[in-house]
């Protein structure tokens, strides 16, 4: 099955869900006998691709070495939290393997198959920086991890662990502290490239796309700064050109997602990735910030066509957490009409406000707002309909004593068959605008807007259109997806 280039991708937390599932049919539940009304909630029309986040064998000795302000946060988010809803992080990784409580290889074999009926990619994580510290590699390949002395360790025993006999620093990046779980691998280190080769293609032949985990981190840049002194030199190679070129030999085909941040999206689309995280988009939206936005949007669109719009993920807070209520569909429609692949995570089409942490596999219950749900459903099928063609960001006009048209987000989908205009006010105001539409054969017409979320349909004079612009008054947090048919 081939990707599409503007894939819309469900996330799912893989543990929660099949928990859920389990305790909601009074029967362990794995990815090989998923009901069949269970995948059907999962790719609602328009969902192009399943992200099974966190399928992978988890460590018991990393969770192990996790502190206690972490801990803590497992009580906040499941207040009734139990022992055994802590299974460790799937970013903790202790073997590229199908965790048996998920029903193994042959469940995600299975699960594929189900992705697959339905039209639907499967994607799965890789974490390229680190690896739990009871991974094969340990001891099978030191060479492929940053090792210290006992002098480091006993300097700095929060940067440095001790395991199989060896000093290894723990896995970071250069902004933060270490992270206590995991171990640090050398991307500086040919047999470590090698290893991740092999690695992403036994993945890349159980799936049809790898989102790869804070992809930036091995660039030679970025690695170097990070543990400058600890490795040899930077090789003259960049880490994700050699290492997916060598992958492109051998899975083309296979759609590669890079986290990314601190402005390296660019920098990994030209290394190799098809889609990289936008995290500019993602808090310029959730910080309402119109103006911010529209900057943003002002990049060059084949840059924007390789970008994954998100509004919340399993890092981040959820939406209906971070913004009113009110807010919520204005700034969905903003995520789902734009190009570049789009990313929903589980519980944010029916409003879901507590993050759980990845290391729990239960989450609390939370009444579902059936409203917002279906209003969700119903705009990620338009949005399917409307990114079709070309995609131009739109000027508005306003007045002198009027500065609300800062407030407003336009643009237009046109494609041989259709023309789309998309308006959203992104502010708490009423605002006003005219909209400078893009098509130049309005004149001698008299087009008709037919709303694609809402039952309402309007007529406009050409000639005022191709003169004045499309008026617009819009409530706050206020929207129109029209279809202009001339």
């Amino acid at each position: 099955m081939s990707a599409p280039t503007q894939p819309v991708v469900h996330e799912v937390n893989t543990a929660v869900w099949l928990g859920g599932l389990s305790r909601g049919l009074g029967r362990p539940v794995t990815l090989g006998d998923v009901p069949d009304e269970a995948w059907d909630a999962v790719v609602r029309p328009g969902i192009d691709a399943v992200w099974l986040m966190g399928v992978w064998e988890r460590s018991a000795a990393g969770l192990a070495l996790v502190d206690a302000g972490t801990r803590q946060s497992f009580r906040r988010a499941l207040p009734d939290l139990r022992d055994d809803d802590v299974i460790g992080s799937p970013y903790c990784v202790r073997r590229y393997e199908v965790d048996e409580r998920f029903g193994g290889r042959s469940g995600l074999w299975k699960a594929r198959a189900a992705l697959a009926r339905r039209g639907a990619l499967l994607v799965l994580d890789y974490v390229p920086n680190h690896v739990a510290p009871d991974h094969p590699w340990v001891t099978e390949s030191p060479e492929l991890f940053v090792r210290g002395s006992h002098r480091d360790l006993v300097d700095d025993p929060e940067a440095w662990l001790a395991v199989g006999g060896r000093v290894l620093a723990r896995g970071r990046d250069p902004y933060f502290p270490p992270w206590p779980d995991v171990v640090q691998l050398d991307a500086f280190s040919p047999a470590m490239r090698a290893a991740t080769v092999r690695t992403l293609s036994d993945i890349a032949g159980h799936c049809d796309a790898i989102r790869c985990d804070m992809a930036m981190l091995p660039t030679n840049d970025v690695f170097a700064r990070t543990w400058r002194g600890r490795t040899g030199p930077p090789p003259e190679t960049e880490f994700w050109p050699e290492v997916l070129g060598e992958l492109r030999t051998r899975h083309p085909d296979t759609l590669l997602i890079a986290e990314a941040y601190w402005d390296l999206e660019w920098t990994l689309q030209q290394q190799g990735f098809d889609l990289c995280y936008d995290k500019r988009l993602y808090d310029r939206v959730t910080g309402l910030d119109p103006n911010g936005v529209r900057d943003h949007l002002r990049a060059d669109p084949v840059y924007q066509s390789r970008l994954l719009r998100f509004l919340e993920n399993h890092d981040e807070p959820r939406a209906a957490s971070r913004l009113p209520r009110e807010a919520v569909p204005a700034t969905a429609v903003v995520l789902a009409t734009l190009p570049g692949g789009t990313l929903w995570h589980e519980g944010q089409f029916e409003g879901r406000r507590t993050r759980v942490p990845v290391f729990l596999d239960r989450a609390p219950d939370e009444p579902d707002d059936t409203g917002l749900a279906a209003w969700h459903h119903r705009l990620v099928g338009v949005a399917n309909e409307v990114r079709r063609g070309t995609w131009q960001l739109l000027d508005l006009r306003g007045w002198p004593d009027n500065r609300t048209r800062d407030n407003l987000l336009a643009w237009s989908w046109t494609a041989p068959d259709a023309r789309t205009l998309v308006v959203v006010n992104l502010s708490p105001v009423a605002s006003q605008g005219r909209v400078v539409l893009p098509w130049t054969d309005l004149a001698d017409t008299t087009p008709v807007f037919r709303e694609l979320l809402r039952d309402d349909t309007f007529h406009r004079d050409g000639q005022a259109l191709s003169t004045d612009g499309l008026y617009v008054d819009l409530p706050p947090w206020g929207h129109h997806v029209v279809s202009v048919d001339v």
